[in-house]
C-alpha cells in the first residue's frame, strides 16, 4: 500500500515537472542559501548582510539558464562585477537622497531591456534590480558596502558551488526523467479520453482534453530538446520520431473519443471502452526504463486483434479501438528506441543566427520606456501610503514587466500578483505569529518558502507571490519589525505598483496584444513556409533535410503565439467574442502545427520521384502561395491587395500510392491547408475555387 502511494506521488511529481527541472532548481536555491550564511558564519556578519548573500545564491540560482555550463559560470563572473557595482551604487544612493530613487528608477529601464538580449541578459538585468532593491529593503549603509559585497561573492560562490558540484545535472538521468514524465501525461490524457466516454462531450471535459495534450506537447519538446545531450545526432532523431508519433496517436485518440461521444453509446459498449483506456493507462504508468514493456503483456496483444476487427459492419466504439491500439503500437515503437537505429544521415546545423542589436526601437525599447515612467509614477503614488516602503511599488511595475510583451499580458500578471500578495497577508500572519520569537524555526519556514517560490515561479504567478509574501513576514519577524500593518502596506503597494504599470503601458507608446499576436502569428507563419518547402525537397529527394527541427521550430512559434494571446483566452477577459476570437486563432495555429509534426514524422528522403514529386511540388508550392498570402495580411492588415487564398483543385498527387506512409503524409499536407484556410478565414482572407485548367 505504502509502496503504492509512493509510486503514485513520484508518477505525479514527474509528470508536473519533467525531469525534476524545476525541484532542482529550488532545492540549489535553498541548499546555496544555507552554504553561504554558514560560510559568512565565522565572519560574524550582522544579520542584514548576511540576507544579502541568501539572496545572491537564490537569485542566480533561478535566473542563471545558460544553455552550457560555461556559458553559466561566465554569467555568475558577470553577476559578480554588476552586483558589486549595484550594491556600491546603494550605498550611495542612501548616502544622497533621493539620488536612490532617481537610480533605482533608472535600473527598471535598463533591467526590462536587458531582456532582448537572452537568458543571459535577462538574469543580469533581474540581479542588478534586486541587489538595489534589497540593500535598499535592509536600510544598508555607504559604511556597510564592503561587507555587502564580499556577501554577494559568498552568494554566488555557493550557487556555483551547488550548481557545477553537488546538485549538478545529470543529462542521462534528466533524459529518463523526462520520458518517465512523458509516459505520465500520456496516461493523464488517456484518463481525460475515459472522462469524456464516461461523461459525454462537455467544455469541462475538453478543457481537460486540450491542458493534457498541451503538457504532453511540453513533455514532447524537453525530449527533443535533451536527446541531444546524451546520445548522437542519428539516435536523438530516432527518439524525437518516436516521441512524436506517440503524440500524434495520443492526439488522434482524443478526436476520436470526442467524435465517439458526440453519439449515444449503449453502456455496455461505453463501459467496456473505459475500461479498455483504463487497463491502458496502467501499462502507460510503467516506468519506460523497463525496455520493451508494454508489448510483452497479454493487454497489449488484445489491443492489437481489437483493434483491427474493423470491417463493413462496424460496431459502436470500433474507431475508439483502432485508435487505441494505433497508440499501442507507436508506444511499442517508442520503447523499442534502445535499438539506436538511425534512419536519417543528418548534417551539421550551424545556425547563422542575426546577432541582437545593442540599439534598437521596438517592442522590447517601448517595454523599457513604459517600465520607466510607471516606476516613476510608483514612486510618487507609493509616498502617499508609505514614504518609508513606497519601493514595493516600483518593484511591482518592475515584475510586471519582466517576461511581457503586451498591455493585456501585464494587466493578467498584475492582476495575479496583487491577488497572491493578498492572500500571502493570511499566511505571512499566520506563520509570524506561529513562530514568533522561535529563530530556528522561522529560518526553517523562510526555507520553505523560498522553496515554494523559485518551485512555482515558471507556472503560477499567483504562488509565487503568496510565497514571497509570507516570507516577508517571516523576515519582518526574524528583523524585530513584524506587524499586520506593513504586510497591509505591502498589499496596497503591490496593488498601487501593478496600477501604474499598466496605466503607463496604456498610455506611453502602447503595444496592444494583438498587434503583438500578429507578429507572432507572422513569425509562425515564416516558420511553416520554409517546413514545407523543406519537407517537399525532402520527399521529392532533392535534398536530405532534417525537418523534424523545423517542426519544433514551428511548435516553439505557435506556443509564442499561446503565451501572447493568453490575455484574450483568459477568463478574466469579460468580453465574450475576444475569447473566442483568441481560442480559435490559437486552436487553429495547434491544428496547422499538429499536421505539420506528422508530416515530419512520416515523411523520408525520396519517399515521392518522377511525375509525382512535379505534382508534389504544385501542391506544396499552392500551400507555400498561400502561407504567403496570410502572412502579408497579417502583416499589413489594413490593406486592401487581393490576397484571395486557392483552393485545392482536387486533383491527386498520384493516382497510384500503396504506401501507408506516404499516403498519410498527403493526408496530414491536405489537412493542413484546410486549416490555412480557416486560419486565413479569421485574418480576412477568403478561399476560392481554382480556376479551370486551359486546354
Amino acid at each position: 500500500m505504502i509502496a503504492d502511494l509512493r509510486n503514485a506521488f513520484l508518477d505525479r511529481l514527474a509528470a508536473a515537472d519533467p525531469g525534476l527541472v524545476r525541484l532542482r532548481l529550488a532545492a540549489s536555491a535553498v541548499l546555496g542559501i544555507a552554504i553561504a550564511i554558514g560560510a559568512l558564519s565565522p565572519l560574524h556578519f550582522p544579520l542584514t548582510t548576511s540576507l544579502v548573500a541568501a539572496i545572491a545564491a537564490m537569485m542566480s540560482a533561478f535566473t542563471v539558464n545558460d544553455a552550457t555550463g560555461g556559458g553559466q559560470a561566465l554569467t555568475l563572473c558577470l553577476a559578480a562585477v554588476v552586483g558589486a557595482a549595484t550594491i556600491t551604487a546603494a550605498g550611495l544612493g542612501a548616502a544622497y537622497p533621493p539620488l536612490d530613487t532617481v537610480i533605482f528608477v533608472l535600473l527598471i529601464f535598463v533591467a526590462v531591456y536587458l531582456q532582448r538580449f537572452g537568458p543571459r541578459g535577462i538574469a543580469l538585468g533581474s540581479m542588478t534590480f534586486f541587489l538595489f532593491f534589497f540593500p535598499m529593503f535592509l536600510q544598508a549603509r555607504l559604511s556597510h558596502v564592503p561587507q555587502l559585497i564580499i556577501a554577494l561573492l559568498f552568494g554566488l560562490a555557493a550557487n556555483a558551488v551547488v550548481r557545477f558540484v553537488l546538485l549538478r545535472r545529470n543529462a542521462e538521468s534528466e533524459l529518463v526523467r523526462i520520458r518517465r514524465a512523458f509516459r505520465a501525461r500520456v496516461a493523464a490524457a488517456v484518463r481525460a479520453t475515459e472522462t469524456t466516454i464516461a461523461g459525454g462531450t462537455s467544455d469541462r471535459n475538453d478543457r481537460q482534453i486540450r491542458t493534457a495534450l498541451a503538457r504532453l506537447h511540453e513533455a514532447v519538446l524537453l525530449i527533443e530538446d535533451n536527446a541531444p545531450d546524451v546520445v548522437d545526432a542519428g539516435e536523438a532523431d530516432q527518439l524525437r520520431r518516436r516521441a512524436i508519433e506517440v503524440e500524434l496517436a495520443v492526439s488522434w485518440l482524443t478526436i476520436t473519443a470526442r467524435r465517439t461521444a458526440s453519439q449515444p453509446l449503449p453502456p455496455d459498449v461505453a463501459g467496456d471502452l473505459v475500461a479498455r483506456l483504463a487497463r491502458f493507462r496502467s501499462l502507460m504508468e510503467r516506468d519506460p526504463r523497463e525496455l520493451p514493456l508494454i508489448s510483452q503483456t497479454g493487454e497489449y496483444s488484445r489491443l492489437l486483434v481489437e483493434g483491427s476487427r474493423i470491417d463493413d459492419r462496424a460496431r459502436p466504439g470500433d474507431g475508439l479501438r483502432r485508435a487505441l491500439a494505433e497508440l499501442a503500437v507507436a508506444d511499442d515503437r517508442a520503447q523499442r528506441i534502445a535499438s539506436r537505429a538511425s534512419t536519417v544521415d543528418l548534417p551539421d546545423e550551424d545556425e547563422d543566427r542575426e546577432p541582437t542589436k545593442a540599439f534598437a526601437y521596438d517592442n522590447q525599447t517601448r517595454s523599457a520606456i513604459q517600465a520607466v515612467l510607471g516606476g516613476g509614477l510608483a514612486v510618487l503614488a507609493g509616498q502617499f501610503v508609505s514614504p518609508q516602503r513606497w519601493y514595493w511599488a516600483v518593484l511591482t511595475v518592475f515584475v510586471v514587466f519582466v517576461g511581457t510583451s503586451s498591455t493585456g499580458a501585464r494587466f493578467v500578471k498584475g492582476v495575479r500578483r496583487t491577488g497572491g500578495t493578498l492572500l500571502g497577508i493570511v499566511g505571512g500572519v499566520a506563520l509570524a505569529l506561529l513562530v514568533s520569537g522561535n529563530t530556528p524555526a522561522i529560518l526553517a519556514l523562510i526555507a520553505v518558502c523560498v522553496f515554494g517560490m523559485v518551485y512555482t515561479s515558471r507556472v503560477s504567478q499567483f504562488l509565487m507571490a503568496f510565497f514571497i509574501t509570507s516570507m516577508l513576514g517571516l523576515l519582518y519577524s526574524l528583523l524585530g519589525t513584524f506587524s499586520i500593518e506593513v504586510l497591509w502596506i505591502r498589499v496596497a503597494e503591490t496593488a498601487i505598483g501593478a496600477a501604474c504599470g499598466l496605466l503607463a503601458a496604456m498610455v506611453v507608446v502602447p503595444v496592444r496584444t494583438r498587434s503583438v499576436m500578429l507578429d507572432d502569428v507572422a513569425a509562425a507563419l515564416d516558420e511553416l513556409h520554409e517546413f514545407l518547402a523543406s519537407a517537399a525537397d525532402l520527399m521529392s529527394g532533392r535534398e536530405n533535410l532534417n525537418i523534424i527541427e523545423m517542426s519544433r521550430d514551428l511548435d516553439r512559434a505557435v506556443e509564442q503565439v499561446r503565451t501572447t494571446i493568453e490575455p484574450l483566452t483568459h477568463p478574466i477577459n469579460l468580453r465574450s467574442a475576444r475569447r473566442d476570437y483568441g481560442w480559435h486563432v490559437l486552436t487553429t495555429l495547434e491544428g496547422i502545427a499538429f499536421r505539420a509534426r506528422h508530416v515530419a514524422a512520416r515523411a523520408q528522403p525520396g519517399q515521392l520521384t518522377g511525375p509525382v514529386a512535379e505534382r508534389l511540388d504544385q501542391f506544396t508550392g499552392r500551400i507555400v502561395a498561400n502561407v504567403d498570402r496570410i502572412h502579408e495580411a497579417v502583416s499589413h492588415p489594413g490593406s486592401t491587395r487581393d490576397r484571395a487564398l486557392v483552393r485545392d483543385d482536387g486533383t491527386p498527387v498520384s493516382d497510384r500510392i500503396d504506401e501507408a506512409e506516404t499516403r498519410a503524409v498527403l493526408s496530414s499536407l491536405s489537412h493542413l491547408d484546410e486549416g490555412l484556410i480557416a486560419l486565413g478565414r479569421v485574418f480576412g482572407v477568403d478561399a476560392v475555387d481554382p480556376a479551370p485548367a486551359r486546354e
